[in-house]
């Protein structure tokens, strides 16, 4: 067979990963070529393999899926990433095509879903397994071909992670919804913000706020009510 899509696994339970090989060796297309059980292991793997598409479980030990696929993204820009998880809330699902994934599978139905998700996800089109349509998620993310350009300086002192806590904040969310949007503990997030605050010299909410505005992270129609 010629042209096999090749695919990495990711999943920290060695279990979960022989189940989906078994899957996936039920199609010839398909060909597994590497297999990782942490994000770091992850990320150096697809770099070495630049596989078709990365099957990526949300919940790892040192980092999560939504790290992960942005990680491999950066790198590999042609890779397709899937999600194959056992959460099924709409944020997790919402965060996980932000970062840059096209695919999401329920662990619970991988096993009728699997390969109609690789399928579709390989083809170029988003993939969920829910009755979220296309359109509805394109929607939840904000696919848009204008994206913000920002030029401010002092933003870009800010590490990638510090300007996607700073919108987080900016938006209203307190220190435990920022830390379940990103997979990170409150203290963590509580750190990030005094650290945005000390770059950026600002001094309180208001501040914060009216930052986040002239830049265009957020919408100020959002706090007139």
């Amino acid at each position: 067979m010629t042209n096999k899509k090749t695919i990495v696994i990711v999943d920290d339970h060695p279990l979960f990963r022989e189940g989906l090989k078994a899957i996936i060796g039920r199609e010839e297309a398909y060909e597994v070529v590497g297999e990782a059980g942490d994000g770091e292991q992850a990320i150096r793997i697809c770099k070495e393999l630049k596989p078709d598409l990365a099957l990526v479980d949300m919940s790892l030990p040192d980092q999560s899926g939504i790290q992960v696929t942005r990680q491999i993204k950066r790198h590999l820009p042609n890779t397709c990433i899937m999600i194959v998880s056992m959460h099924s809330k709409v944020d997790y699902i919402v965060q996980a095509f932000q970062s840059g994934a096209t695919g999401y599978v329920v662990k619970e139905s991988a096993s009728n879903r699997l390969l109609l998700g690789m399928d579709a996800v390989l083809r170029g089109e988003y993939f969920m397994d829910s009755s979220i349509s296309h359109k509805v998620v394109k929607r939840l993310v904000g696919l848009q071909e204008k994206k913000v350009e920002i030029t401010d300086a002092a933003y870009d002192t800010l590490t990638p992670r510090e300007q996607e806590v700073m919108v987080l904040f900016a938006e209203g969310l307190s220190k435990e919804e920022v830390a379940e949007r990103l997979f990170i503990s409150p203290k963590t997030a509580e750190n990030h913000r005094s650290n945005i605050m000390s770059k950026l010299n600002l001094h309180g909410t208001v501040d914060f706020i009216r930052f986040a505005t002239k830049l265009g992270l957020i919408d100020v129609d959002m706090w007139k009510e």
